[in-house]
């Protein structure tokens, strides 16, 4: 029997996300918890699995090693059609959904490499608060350009729930927070609170990133 996959993660990361998707198509896992923030130790430990000391990564029930959010979400949507978690390949929805899964991938995500340890980019620790904030302006300005673009209907792209849903839901999470997300994105506000509602992803929630008192910031 073939092992169950082996999400590499850590709660509120982005393999949230990752997690969520695999409950709700049903498939067993497990997770192996990592989180690099945490230090140096952490972080080597996580290298042996990737070597950019990253999460997520996923290793598929084959042995094969699946790093990046964007692609493993895309990947698991499009190996269980059934799950309808992504437009098929035929969809007129198909383009939108693969430019904002690159966008929030690419423009979005990527930033908090430089969030996580502003050193990265400014030797200075007396220019770390600025960098955090100017980045943290450029999250807020993407988010607001994905807002004036769609035009979303129950979900992101329409009336069906995708790993796209999941995605921004996880990611307007974290710095600069929800609040301001609400703020630059209002059209899509009803939409990461209804994934944030969704009773099948209620014991996932719960589990990996709590609404714990004052999440909203």
């Amino acid at each position: 029997m073939a092992e169950p996959f082996v999400v590499y993660g850590a709660s509120g990361s982005g393999s949230v996300p990752i997690e969520a998707v695999l409950s709700l198509i049903g498939v067993p896992y497990r997770v192996e918890e990592h989180a690099p923030w945490e230090g140096k130790q952490e972080a080597d430990r996580l290298a042996r699995i990737n070597p950019l000391r990253q999460v997520p990564a996923l290793a598929l029930p084959t042995g094969e090693l699946m790093t990046e959010s964007a692609a493993i979400l895309l990947w698991l949507a499009d190996a269980h059609p059934q799950s309808r978690l992504a437009p098929a390949i035929t969809d007129p929805k198909r383009p939108a959904f693969l430019r904002w899964m690159t966008f929030v991938s690419a423009a979005i995500y990527a930033l908090y490499w430089i969030t996580d340890d502003p050193s990265r980019i400014a030797e200075r620790e007396e220019d770390h608060a600025t960098v955090k904030a100017r980045v943290f302006d450029r999250v807020a300005h993407c988010w607001q350009r994905m807002g004036a673009e769609l035009q979303p209907g129950k979900y992101l792209l329409g009336d069906e729930l995708s790993v796209l849903d999941l995605y921004v839901a996880t990611a307007s999470r974290w710095s600069p927070g929800r609040r301001r997300f609400y703020e630059v994105a209002p059209t899509l506000a009803d939409i990461v609170r209804r994934v944030d509602t969704d009773p099948k992803l209620a014991t996932l929630w719960a589990e990996r990133f709590p609404f714990t008192e004052g999440w909203e910031r």
